[in-house]
């Protein structure tokens, strides 16, 4: 690990003012919600945000040029998740048997949304936390997930529609869509 890195309070350079602490400082929270929002798990959100930042402070000045922080710090995680979601889902394939259950009791304690965010299929569930936890424009969505903005664009739309029909269904309400 360079220099640089280990100065996480400190600016790299004393013109710019930027310290990687005041990006943590700044964008932590926001982050660990938006994540949350396409984890559907705080653990996962806060460890992969956590993991962000570890890698933002590897990267050392080139991260600190970087125009857009959170944007940065959001992509980051997104792929590591996308990583861990992939060798998880490799994993099921070779292990089936070896697997703990999927939530253990008692873990249930989580908010309707998020769990009518969970049962949304993974590209829904991303562009709608990026879109409505983040505040991104669909054209900056797109270039962070690295997709069309058309694609966004129907993603949210298909994700806005099953969220009303879950919703709609967890307040014990008739579905008209």
């Amino acid at each position: 690990m360079d220099e640089e890195a280990l100065t996480f309070g400190r600016s790299s350079d004393p013109r710019d003012g930027t310290s990687l602490r005041d990006v943590f400082d700044a964008s932590y929270r926001r982050l660990v919600v938006q994540l949350y929002g396409v984890t559907g798990s705080l653990d996962e959100a806060e460890d992969l945000v956590q993991e962000a930042f570890v890698r933002a402070a590897a990267s050392g000045r080139r991260f600190l040029a970087v125009d857009n922080h959170e944007a940065w710090l959001r992509t980051t995680a997104i792929n590591a998740h996308r990583s861990r979601w992939r060798k998880l889902r490799n994993g099921r394939r070779a292990y089936p048997r070896m697997l703990p259950p999927r939530d253990p009791a008692g873990l249930e304690q989580h908010l309707e949304i998020i769990d009518a965010l969970r049962a949304l299929p993974e590209s829904q569930r991303q562009v709608i936390a990026l879109h409505y936890l983040a505040d991104l424009p669909v054209d900056q969505i797109a270039d962070e997930l690295g997709v069309p903005s058309g694609t966004v664009k129907s993603r949210l739309s298909r994700g806005r529609a099953a969220l009303a029909v879950q919703l709609t269904a967890a307040e014990g309400g008739v579905d008209h869509v």
